[in-house]
């Protein structure tokens, strides 16, 4: 390998259902997130390899009732994000309410405040498309089934040129049951490309799907279909759900998705080129490359998108995301010595899937070991704070208040389903209420949890295999919780979180 190659996957953790967009010298990308708070993050690269995540578009989820508890497999599915009359543009679908966007006149914002295009269960990632030479607008989007009893079809729309509403009731542009070996169609990505219509989309499913390519001479059709990209011989299950993307200099490169189980929806970057024929040809001849030169784009230095945290006056940095919308107090402002998080009371403080107050990053794709530094000050029986690996199944490793006042080290876990909480590991004195907590992740996220009270760190229980959420992968959680009860609980302090690669 030399400097001028690039290795896949270019984003190494569950960045689900990305799409992509040039405007200048610069690219930006967003992806699903799902009922995570803030949602729709935004990355930013100038070479299509090195990102760095420089915000979000979208501040809290509506209806605000629906997102005060976890929703995993609700809010933002599969966004599509345009540069249009100098405004950046995401439009998403809500599977329980519709097709909504959010615009901006920076890629930092402000953004507006999130708009209904279009009501109705079951739609999901939608694409617009601005014809400038006609002026007219257009919207394609894919069906949900287990919201609407439809799939494996999509259909399209006009839009009013403003994208706030569209213009008709819509038709099937593309009706997959009708294409011999097609399944489970969706992600479609519309482009307008040398007087024709095209649709990338994906079909196969997640874990075993292809990458599709329509094109049209009219928006409505007919469309001639090809596959463009799969799996072939090469070890990527699944190269899927992305979005093409050209460059100043007139190189064409496409990003998609590979699912990986606990580590979610990883990235990777793929060549594109049009063949002789007029159709793309994606990676090598239609198969996902593991390396390749890279885009013929100025070098930069390398980057990703930020883990460590030391939580500056008790802020907390881009890359952490509530479960659910966050609730006044959940974390203390201006904290001098770390993030300090408030024992939040909750009748659910037994089961962290159903807590909202839990702040969460991505599981890297990569080995690594997580750590952080802990002090409990949760005053009440039952008050708890710690370190957790979270998907169906979670584990996590912290202090909790015992009912004789005493604070103690445990390491608990929870099967996948609604399984009550078990010890992993006897509970150790803490007299301190303080701890250094670490989560050894290892190669098939297979998790070691260990603690130093400050006598040399020690290991706690057997190994724990992470296991994904529904269309999310496993993620890094930190938490303060208390049962049920009148009046303050405390608060617990985290300091120097850091994942380090093994």
């Amino acid at each position: 390998m030399t400097h001028a190659t690039y290795e896949n996957p270019v984003l190494n953790a569950d960045w689900s259902d990305p799409d992509v967009v040039r405007v200048g010298d610069d690219f930006y990308l967003t992806a699903s997130s799902f009922g995570r708070v803030p949602g729709l993050p935004l990355l930013h690269s100038r070479d299509l390899v090195n990102w760095t995540l420089v915000g979000h578009a979208l501040e809290r989820l509506e209806p605000e009732e629906e997102f005060r508890v976890p929703r995993h497999d609700g809010g933002v599915w599969a966004p599509s994000i345009r540069h249009h009359d100098e405004r950046f543009w995401i439009f998403w679908g809500d599977p329980d309410r519709g097709v909504f966007q959010v615009n901006s006149p920076g890629i930092r914002g402000p953004w507006s405040r999130p708009r209904l295009v279009e009501a109705g269960r079951g739609l999901i990632d939608p694409c617009p498309l601005w014809d400038d030479e006609t002026g007219e607008a257009y919207l394609v989007h894919a069906w949900a089934r287990s919201r609407s009893g439809v799939k494996n079809r999509l259909t399209g729309h006009r839009m009013h040129p403003d994208g706030r509403s569209l213009l008709d009731e819509g038709q099937v542009i593309v009706d997959g049951d009708l294409l011999p070996g097609w399944f489970t169609l969706k992600g479609p990505k519309l482009h307008l490309h040398e007087g024709r219509f095209w649709i990338l989309a994906p079909a196969g499913g997640v874990a075993t799907g292809w990458q599709g390519a329509f094109r049209s001479r009219g928006f409505f059709g007919p469309y001639e279909e090809r596959v463009v990209l799969e799996q072939g011989d090469t070890a990527v299950n699944g190269p899927h759900q992305g979005g093409w993307v050209r460059t100043a200099a007139g190189e064409d490169w496409f990003v998609h998705f590979q699912q990986r189980g606990a580590y979610g929806r990883v990235v990777h970057l793929q060549p594109m080129r049009w063949g002789d024929d007029g159709w793309p040809v994606l990676g090598a001849g239609g198969t996902p490359v593991a390396a390749h030169r890279r885009p013929d784009l100025p070098p930069q230095p390398p980057a990703a998108p930020a883990t460590d945290d030391d939580f500056p006056g008790g802020r907390y940095g881009r890359q952490w995301q509530w479960t659910a919308n966050p609730g006044d107090g959940w974390a203390v402002r201006h904290c001098a010595d770390g993030l300090r998080l408030t024992c939040v009371r909750s009748p659910g403080a037994g089961d962290l899937r159903v807590l909202p107050h839990v702040l969460t990053q991505r599981l890297p794709g990569r080995p690594c070991t997580a750590e952080v530094e802990l002090r409990l000050d949760g005053t009440e029986p039952g008050a708890r704070a710690g370190l957790a690996v979270l998907g169906d199944a979670y584990a996590w490793i912290g202090l909790e208040r015992g009912g004789d006042g005493t604070v103690r080290l445990v390491h608990r876990f929870a099967e996948a389903g609604a399984g009550p909480e078990r010890d992993a590991a006897r509970p150790a004195p803490a007299p301190a209420g303080r701890a250094r907590l670490l989560i050894e992740a290892g190669a098939g996220a297979r998790c070691r949890f260990s603690y130093d009270l400050g006598d040399g760190p020690r290991s706690a229980g057997p190994v724990f295999a992470a296991t994904p959420w529904r269309w999310v992968g496993a993620l890094f959680g930190l938490f303060a919780a208390a049962p049920a009860g009148p009046g303050p609980a405390g608060s617990a302090t985290f300091t120097r979180f850091r994942v380090t690669p093994r």
